[in-house]
């Protein structure tokens, strides 16, 4: 839920939102700072922990990093990646478990978590050559699930005053979805 002192689409220029791909092994981190209508890459990368480590250190590992990775970044909102039924459950019960540590780092600091489905990332932003043209990169970021968490962050700062528009619980998806989808064909058509 968000604080609506701090929703995206009422925030000052310079504001940050981080995107958080999660996984155990590789975590994806994008940080998206907004200058009126300008998007910028501020930090993107992957925070890795060693499948060699026992789980409990390798949960340590990425909490401690997600939290400095906020603590430096001070977003006003984290996009996390929706966890997706998968066919494979230990990779399920890892990606599981990485997003639970971004959303206990983000309720300790107090700050707003959205949930997007990869669904709903990818009809946002066309993920890898969007996100490099978008953000101005000289080329798409490396590995995927860093693009996949700068895409997230981008998706925040679109679809929440899109939220707000039209109404987040009484608007039914269809209608947002077509907003968002005519957001990103007038972006892509305007860069």
């Amino acid at each position: 839920m968000f604080d609506p002192a701090r929703r995206a689409h009422d925030a000052v220029d310079g504001a940050i939102v981080l995107g958080i791909d999660p996984g155990l092994s590789r975590c994806g981190y994008g940080a998206v700072r907004r200058e009126g209508s300008r998007f910028t890459a501020v930090a993107c990368g992957v925070l890795r922990t060693a499948p060699s480590d026992p789980l409990p250190t390798r949960l340590a590992t990425l909490a401690g990093e997600l939290e400095q990775l906020v603590d430096e970044t001070a977003p006003i909102a984290l996009a996390v990646e929706r966890v997706l039924f998968q066919v494979n459950a230990r990779t399920a019960m890892s990606v599981g478990q990485a997003s639970g540590l971004a959303l206990t780092v983000a309720g300790r600091m107090g700050i707003p978590v959205a949930h997007y489905s990869p669904n709903e990332v990818k009809l946002a932003v066309a993920v890898q050559k969007m996100v490099a043209r978008l953000l101005r990169l000289s080329s798409a970021p490396r590995p995927a699930d860093a693009a996949d968490a700068l895409a997230l962050a981008v998706c925040h700062w679109w679809r929440a005053p899109l939220q707000a528009a039209v109404g987040e619980d009484d608007a039914p998806q269809g209608r947002l979805d077509a907003a968002i989808a005519a957001a990103v064909a007038r972006e892509g058509s305007n860069a």
